[in-house]
């Protein structure tokens, strides 16, 4: 009979119950994914009461009060606090539905009056974790260099600027905004199965936000870069990148009108 065997580090354990703040009358219980890979050990979940009246509304403020009051050792990734950045990305969800069941989000502008009962928190799925709620983004913004993130031109330089249109400014709206927090890329089944070949929604986002700019010069050999069963077919519109985006952008209509201008062109 074939067994099969999880992968070491795989399976989750319960941690640590951190006592509640004294003199603390509301609190909320926060359930938190905790990986150290220098100690050997498979992950855990700690549990820690958090004293809402002395925390800020968001998910990022509990974190940082539960670093500062109760466990300095807890790590994460965070910056600007205005959704700007998208250092904080993280899976956040109920602990009382089941596990996957979070959405990936940036944690300084998701409130946690959000979230029913008990508040989980993990690191973006489906990415190797550098340390508790840090993912290892290496891959990631790899792949985002690789669709050249920069106007290419090949006429002389302006005096000034390239000049454009307001018309053609506007085609950019919904596009430049991304943060490259990854929320998306790691909502994706196929990015899940295909993260090797398939470049993901985020990438592909933005791919699209310099072959439509009307400043660029480099539309062909940016498609020809696309033009790959994996780069960019392996996208089936399952729209979960819409869904979980923070920011409110659709990547999947951004990936669908490049495969549309792969089909003009060929006709």
């Amino acid at each position: 009979m074939v067994q099969f065997n999880l992968p070491k580090n795989s399976t989750i354990r319960v941690g640590k119950t951190w006592p509640k703040s004294e003199g603390a009358t509301n609190t909320r219980k926060v359930q938190i994914y905790r990986w150290n890979p220098d100690d050997g050990e498979n992950p855990r979940v700690d549990t820690y009461h958090v004293d809402m009246d002395t925390c800020g509304p968001m998910v990022l403020d509990i974190l940082i009060k539960i670093k500062n009051e109760i466990d300095p050792t807890l790590t994460f990734r965070r910056s600007c606090r205005e959704g700007i950045c998208g250092s904080c990305a993280m899976n956040i969800g109920s602990a009382n539905k089941r596990l996957g069941d979070g959405i990936n989000t940036l944690a300084c502008i998701h409130g946690h009056d959000e979230i029913d009962g008990d508040i989980a928190i993990y690191p973006l799925p489906h990415m190797p974790v550098v340390k508790d709620l840090i993912p290892d983004l290496t891959h990631f913004y790899a792949q985002h260099a690789s669709i050249m993130p920069w106007l290419e031109t090949k006429t002389n330089r302006p005096a000034k600027e390239w000049k454009q249109s307001i018309e053609d400014r506007k085609k950019l709206d919904g596009l430049y905004e991304c943060v490259m927090c990854a929320s998306c890329s790691t909502s994706c089944p196929s990015y899940w199965w295909n993260g090797d070949r398939y470049l993901g929604p985020a990438a592909l986002l933005h791919a699209y936000r310099w072959i439509i700019d009307s400043r660029d010069e480099a539309t062909g050999e940016r498609l020809d870069e696309l033009e790959d069963p994996f780069k960019l077919y392996r996208c089936h519109t399952i729209m979960n990148c819409a869904k979980t985006c923070p920011k409110g952008l659709n990547p999947a209509k951004a990936i669908a009108e490049i495969k549309k201008m792969m089909v003009e062109r060929v006709v």
